[in-house]
């Protein structure tokens, strides 16, 4: 008995046998350990519980949405720079073809929906009910849930890192090599279900902050009156709810191909791969949008804040980003153009992809008119803001490359489309989320980031993304394909290799000089430390203090304006006289335990799916469905924080200004 259960675990359950593996196995446990022993040296573990852990304060869940991003990000980063080391030169032997199948599965499907996803929802939590006058998001519960749900099930997908193995079937994992017959480890079912169990807490906060925005903006902010960022969520979660349902399915289908012998997309039986390509790219390609969109809109913000200008084009800009979310679900056709599908199916989605270049060049330009004569400041937020526009334009330029049908053929599966993908991802969405980040720094934790190392971490990060993708639209003219995981010397691709390998360490340099100047930043935050409004902002959020206090708002604003707070500030500086503010008692939603262990419930549920076993998912459906009738009866769930507490509160945070 316990020489069959050595051999299962030796064979079947740990991954063995390969010594990057190892080391990463045992720098886990290290970790693990240190984090352990640090917490219960310094006696934090009922901090780290009653603050973090039960919060369902938005901007305290939109701070771990931001850690778990960066910690993806080192996560799928380290799996490019091993990938880009193999291709580096011809004939490596870094990483076996099955090993680099894992690498760049893990490391897509990381860096979309492991590190873009959380990185957009913790913008939004932390951000859209400050900018529409709110003091918290409609369902603060949920959104706690939604986290945790994110959280378990992007652990529960890296764990296939060290038990089972991971997924090697792409980031969107085709059938039938994401089948039983091709795939018949448990690596699937790993990625299905991280993904399903990620993807509830998605669609969830998708409804929440559509609620939210709907339903909370503070009186007298009318549609037109909403900021443009909050504009860009509004966009975004029209388009998870429609999206993400379209994945939960068909993720469920190849679920049920895999577990119960389904033959939904397989050949036999009546089934077909090409239904689970319509479905997975109808979900992913307005998922590109449903991660720049946020971009945008953040843009929009930078701009108009460093420019010292009125955003210019406020209705065009607003249009624009609602034509984007509707046309960005009648594309998805151009990821397969040369699977026959018939040149007017082929034409009509060559012209719907086309369109799209119009909304958004409208953007461009209307950031750009913003900027004409504006007395603009090099701040950070505004440096990545500017590099996003080269990149920006030269990824849309060659998609409208990708668009044209006919020309689509030729750069198919090829290094050119992987160069459009990551110029456009990486110049678009990473860069706003940068600039975002750096830019409501201050507003969340009361002091700047030190520039010394952001400038470092910036210009090694662009040099470097130049370096890494414009050798491959090259690579790809000269007839590369994707996945390969080595090529020949005969084949003449090594110098643009090795120099977009150079790039990408450089990529990496830049992410170690963030981390650096996040560290010197919390290490040097009291000399850093900032008031309420450090860029001259025009928006709610940067009228109250640094940081924001529990409650948001100590007086709910009205609103008459775009910029109110410009307005305001503005009316100050002609003396015109404010009423002393009266503090009333503020309704606050208490702390719970409940999110976090319903998502460990379902992670439990999610791990005994993977391996088959009975005896485990069943309880963790069970613990799931007692969770739901525990908050059902869960009646003790608010407060009020005194209207002392309140004057007490805001003379503190706003005499330290």
């Amino acid at each position: 008995m316990l020489s069959e259960f050595w051999e299962f675990l030796t064979t079947e359950f740990l991954v063995t046998g390969d010594p990057l593996i190892l080391g990463a196995q045992v720098s886990i446990g290290l970790a693990s350990i240190a984090i352990i022993v640090g917490l219960t040296y310094f006696k934090k573990w009922k901090w780290l519980w009653k603050n973090w852990l039960t919060t369902v304060d938005h901007k305290k869940i939109g701070i771990m949405y931001i850690l778990a991003a960066i910690l993806m990000m080192f996560r799928g980063g380290v799996d490019a720079l091993m990938m880009r080391f193999q291709l580096a030169m011809p004939n490596m032997e870094f990483l076996h073809a099955d090993h680099y199948n894992a690498v760049f599965t893990t490391h897509g499907t990381i860096m979309i929906l492991f590190m873009a996803m959380p990185f957009m929802f913790g913008l939004f939590n932390i951000v859209t009910p400050l900018q529409i006058g709110a003091r918290d998001v409609a369902f603060p519960y949920l959104n706690a849930l939604s986290f945790w749900l994110f959280f378990l099930g992007a652990m529960l997908f890296n764990v296939s890192f060290v038990i089972g193995g991971s997924p090697a079937a792409g980031w969107l994992s085709y059938p039938p090599l994401s089948g039983l017959q091709f795939s018949p480890g448990v690596g699937q079912n790993f990625y299905i279900w991280g993904i399903q169990i990620s993807g509830i807490g998605s669609l969830a906060t998708g409804i929440n902050f559509l609620v939210t925005i709907i339903k909370m903006r503070a009186p007298g902010m009318t549609w037109m009156k909403m900021p443009m960022f909050t504009w860009s969520v509004f966009a975004t979660n029209i388009i998870i709810l429609f999206a993400f349902p379209i994945l939960t399915v068909t993720l469920f289908l190849l679920f049920m191909d895999r577990f119960a012998g389904t033959h939904f997309f397989t050949l036999d039986l009546g089934g077909n791969p090409m239904m689970y390509i319509n479905l997975i790219w109808m979900w992913g390609h307005p998922e590109v949008y449903i991660v720049v969109l946020p971009a945008f809109g953040i843009f929009s913000e930078v701009v108009a804040t460093f420019s010292r200008k009125k955003l210019f084009g406020y209705k065009s800009m607003v249009f624009a980003m609602l034509i984007i979310s509707v046309l960005s679900f009648f594309t998805w056709v151009h990821h397969f153009f040369t699977m026959g599908s018939g040149a007017d199916v082929n034409a009509f989605f060559a012209i719907t992809t086309m369109l799209i270049a119009i909304p958004t060049g409208v953007k461009v330009f209307n950031w750009l008119f913003t900027m004409y004569r504006g007395r603009i400041r090099f701040t950070l937020p505004m440096m990545w803001t500017i590099a996003f526009f080269p990149c920006f334009i030269i990824g849309g330029m060659t998609g409208v490359m990708l668009s044209v049908a006919p020309a689509d053929f030729q750069f198919h599966n090829s290094y050119f489309l992987i160069a459009h993908f990551h110029q456009v991802l990486i110049g678009g969405v990473v860069f706003g989320y940068f600039a975002g980040m750096y830019y409501w720094w201050p507003k969340l934790f009361g002091f700047t980031l030190p520039d010394r190392w952001g400038h470092w971490a910036f210009w090694t990060w662009n040099i470097g993304f130049y370096l890494t993708f414009m050798p491959q639209y090259a690579l790809g003219l000269m007839g590369m394909t994707r996945r390969l995981s080595t090529y020949g010397w005969d084949t003449g691709w090594m110098p643009l290799n090795l120099v977009s390998s150079v790039g990408a360490f450089l990529m990496g340099a830049g992410f170690l000089f963030q981390l650096l100047q996040i560290a010197d930043g919390i290490r040097k935050h009291k000399e850093n430390k900032v008031g309420a409004d450090p860029w001259d902002a025009r928006t709610l959020e940067w009228s109250i203090p640094s940081p924001v206090p529990e409650y948001n708002f100590a007086i709910v604003p009205t609103v008459d304006s775009v910029d109110q707070f410009w307005e305001d500030k503005q009316r100050r500086a002609n003396q015109q006289a404010e009423t002393p503010p009266a503090y009333e008692p503020i309704h606050m939603p208490k702390n719970t335990g409940i999110p976090i262990v319903m998502a460990v419930f379902f992670f439990i549920a999610g791990f005994g799916f993977v391996w088959g076993w009975s005896w485990m998912y069943i309880p963790g459906l069970i613990g799931v469905a007692a969770c739901l009738v525990a908050r059902s009866f869960q009646y003790d769930t608010d407060y009020y924080i005194p209207a002392e507490e309140v004057n007490r509160t805001e003379t503190a945070l706003r005499g330290s200004v």
